[in-house]
């Protein structure tokens, strides 16, 4: 059966909520919330990019994200860093870890095949372009 619709729906809502709880790490407002609502905003962004199109800086610089586990724990970095009060960020935070705690999961599950743009990394991890 393919999941490859399943993970872009999972992976779209998670960008999404990623955008929603770096929007609330600005309040209240102080340098290190801006900060980090900044680049949680970035991460957000970035994993709703990767469901459209992958730019091949990404596939050399951040080839973690081409395999469950790489972007399971990527998911729990991120969820790990919204886990403070108030509740919007707390849930927001725990779902996106939630989520990467089912990747890294999945990772170990050699019946599920991870989706076509989750394997595109341009070659293999650490491997030089010529």
């Amino acid at each position: 059966m393919d999941y490859s619709n399943i993970f872009r729906l999972v992976n779209l809502a998670v960008g999404g909520v990623m955008i929603l709880g770096g929007i609330g790490q600005f309040f209240p407002i102080g340098f290190q919330s801006v900060i980090i609502g900044c680049y949680v905003i970035l991460f957000g962004a970035a994993t709703l990019l990767l469901e459209f199109q992958i730019p091949p800086a990404v596939s050399r610089w951040a080839p973690f994200l081409f395999s469950f586990i790489g972007r399971g724990i990527f998911y729990i970095f991120v969820g790990s860093i919204l886990l403070h009060q108030p509740a919007i960020r707390i849930i927001a935070g725990s779902i996106i870890g939630i989520v990467g705690v089912g990747y890294v999961i999945l990772e170990y599950v050699p019946q599920i095949e991870a989706p076509q743009n989750m394997r595109d990394a341009g070659g293999e991890w650490g491997a030089e372009q010529i």
